[in-house]
């Protein structure tokens, strides 16, 4: 059946995902890339959406399929020129944080580019968890999404109602906490990265003073030219790989 109405309850359902407030169980993804990598990574996909005329060069005869007329469907992606494919996928729960010996904290990060890049960066060392405050920008809207490259699938994301405490508590547990700041004393290259949580701060303004006035180390990227502070994903990046470097030296 071709679903043609705005009005439909399912497509009503899936509209609702493009809002925060309606992703706390599940979430929207789009493209096939990202449906493939959901298949072959075993996700919970609750219900894939066609655009009428599309044709998979995959089987998806085991889910839930939808097929939706192009205008419908277009006011469903959250990209100028779609693919045509859709699928909502259920979250996983994780409000555990696995024992590792490196981890990274989100601080108020808001920009949905920088977080899906890290999570990516992430993945790409093998790191599968991120903390992340609550107010880090969400995780799960489209930008985020589209900017993991799939990604998402593999990191686990564990949302904290306190990041101060959440700090604290891993501290007590053996680990060693590192704030990026500009004032830091220590440079990320004088770190062993063994039991450490990398806190990373707002893009405009770095972590912020809750944190800060913690009795943590801070430490910096060392730089040799006048620019005083580097995008946050970046920062990120290069403080990811130098733990990467000592793992395999």
């Amino acid at each position: 059946m071709l679903i043609s109405s705005k009005d439909n309850e399912i497509v009503k359902e899936i509209k609702k995902l493009k809002e925060k407030k309606f992703r706390k169980e599940k979430y929207l993804v789009e493209g096939l890339k990202m449906l493939k990598e959901a298949i072959n990574e075993n996700q919970d996909i609750e219900l894939i959406i066609l655009k009428d005329g599309i044709n998979l060069d995959f089987d998806v005869s085991n889910y839930k399929v939808i097929t939706v007329t192009e205008n419908l469907f277009n006011t469903l992606s959250d990209v100028v020129t779609p693919q045509g494919v859709l699928a909502v996928i259920k979250k996983k729960v994780c409000e555990k944080i696995n024992d590792a010996d490196f981890l990274v904290a989100l601080d108020g990060l808001q920009d949905p580019g920088n977080l899906g890049t890290i999570i990516r960066t992430l993945d790409s060392a093998n790191i599968n968890q991120i903390i992340v405050s609550k107010n880090t920008v969400d995780c799960y809207s489209p930008k985020v999404i589209r900017s993991t490259m799939g990604a998402i699938y593999r990191v686990n994301v564990i949302e904290t109602d306190s990041l101060k405490d959440t700090l604290i508590n891993l501290n007590k547990n053996g680990y060693e906490v590192l704030i990026t700041a500009l004032d830091g004393k220590k440079s990320i290259y004088d770190i062993d990265y063994n039991k450490k949580v990398i806190v990373i701060g707002n893009e405009a303004n770095g972590v912020s003073d809750e944190i800060k006035n913690l009795d943590f180390t801070k430490i910096k990227i060392p730089m040799l030219g006048k620019t005083e502070s580097l995008n946050a994903s970046v920062a990120t990046g290069i403080i990811i790989y130098e733990y990467v470097r000592q793992k395999i030296k």
